[in-house]
This record gives C-alpha cells, sequence and structure tokens, in this order.
C-alpha cells in the first residue's frame, strides 16, 4: 500500500528544478484533460469506424487539450521533467518528501523518450503533482481555475 506524503508545515520548501508557473500550468492543463469525456460506446448514428474509447481518440491526434498539456510537458528540459515526475511519485505516495533525491535519481535514471506519453498516462496526473507541491511546502492557493 502506497504512504501518504508527509506535509511538514514547520520546514523550508523543497528547492525545485522547476518553476511553480510551469508546474501551475500543467497541473491546470491536466485538470482540464481528466474533465474531457469520451464516450464508452459509438453515437449510434456514427460511422462504424468511429472512436470508441479515449485512446484511440487521443491516437487520432484530435483532442487539443491533450496536445498543449504533451506540449507544455515536452517543452520541460530534463531537470524539470525529472522533477516533475518526482513529483508525481511523492504525491502519489511511492516516496516521501524527504526522499526528494532517490525519487530525483530513479526518476533520472528512467528519464527516456517522452516524458509526456509516461505522465499523460497516469490517471489523476494533476492531484499527484498537487499532493507532490503539498508535501514539497509550496501552497497550491491560485492552482484551480477561476
Amino acid at each position: 500500500m502506497a504512504k501518504r506524503p508527509v506535509i511538514d508545515e514547520g520546514d523550508e520548501p523543497a528547492e525545485l528544478n522547476i518553476g511553480l508557473d510551469k508546474v501551475r500550468d500543467i497541473v491546470l492543463k491536466a485538470r482540464e484533460f481528466d474533465l474531457e469525456e469520451f464516450p464508452d460506446e459509438p453515437d449510434p448514428g456514427a460511422a462504424s469506424d468511429a472512436t470508441e474509447n479515449r485512446e484511440e481518440h487521443l491516437d487520432e491526434g484530435d483532442d487539443p487539450t491533450e496536445a498543449e498539456l504533451r506540449e507544455l510537458i515536452d517543452d520541460l528540459n530534463d531537470d524539470e521533467a525529472i522533477d516533475l515526475i518526482a513529483l508525481v511519485w511523492i504525491g502519489r505516495g511511492d516516496f516521501g518528501i524527504e526522499e526528494l533525491g532517490e525519487a530525483r535519481e530513479l526518476a533520472r535514471e528512467r528519464h527516456q523518450g517522452s516524458s509526456s506519453r509516461y505522465l499523460m498516462g497516469i490517471p489523476t496526473l494533476a492531484e499527484y503533482v498537487a499532493e507532490g507541491l503539498a508535501a514539497a511546502g509550496y501552497d497550491l492557493e491560485g492552482l484551480e481555475p477561476s
């Protein structure tokens, strides 16, 4: 069972290699992406080759929100992508914030190719990043769209 991130209100926030503005943009776009609805079954009046599920729809590249989120993640440099992955793992409970160095090390070892493909395949990506930020000691105010 995954352990929950521990938030120590008395400590200084962890030093991150990714700016909070970039993380905020990714969290907001990931939340928007998670809210999109994809039918489980095609519309009976649609063509027989109509998209049947989210993965097929995304493979076709028809989703502008998905494209924007992918671009935000792919535009990160290696250190930023590694910290984003580490924040996800901390938010998911795989590591505690005190293990940030270990999470970064593992993310660096595994950071091969497209980080967006890996990260966007994680359900509730936005919430894991938000939890990881909270564990790192950052105030999440302002992450909600107005």
